[in-house]
């Protein structure tokens, strides 16, 4: 729906937005268990994967591949924005202390503080879009 008054890149901030928090949760997980032994933080990866799908979506992307029956593989991950989900993993592929636990605390803050702050930003941009749609409407200058 919003995508027919802005283009996909409401759609690609809102996905961004859903991928961010996931992420917030997951590093606020992963400090709250820093001291749990055999504990395995969690990760989500989600920007290659929403690039993909926006570029996809869009005009000058790569057509999908078409399925005709809902059994067919689907090749490439999601096919649209629409269909697109952030994933949240563990990395249980390594360790760093003794006890089993691979967090590190130091690099879980850094990223809660780079994932805060692209968030803000995303957000700022969401609120000057809807403000420049907003002002259009009102006939404001």
């Amino acid at each position: 729906m919003l995508d027919k008054l802005f283009g996909n890149g409401t759609t690609v901030m809102a996905k961004a937005l859903d991928g961010l928090a996931m992420r917030q949760r997951a590093i606020a997980e992963n400090i709250s268990n820093v001291d749990t032994p055999n504990y395995k933080r969690l990760e989500v990866s989600f920007e290659g994967e929403l690039h993909d799908a926006a570029e996809r979506t869009s005009p000058e992307g790569e057509l999908p591949m078409a399925t005709t029956d809902p059994r067919h593989f689907r090749m490439g991950g999601p096919q649209s924005l629409e269909e697109f989900q952030a994933q949240m993993t563990r990395a249980d592929d390594t360790t760093m202390r003794n006890d089993g636990n691979n967090v590190d605390v130091d690099s879980e803050m850094t990223k809660l503080a780079q994932t805060s702050l692209s968030y803000t930003t995303i957000a700022d941009m969401v609120k000057r879009r809807f403000a420049g749609m907003n002002s259009v409407i009102r006939g404001n200058p």
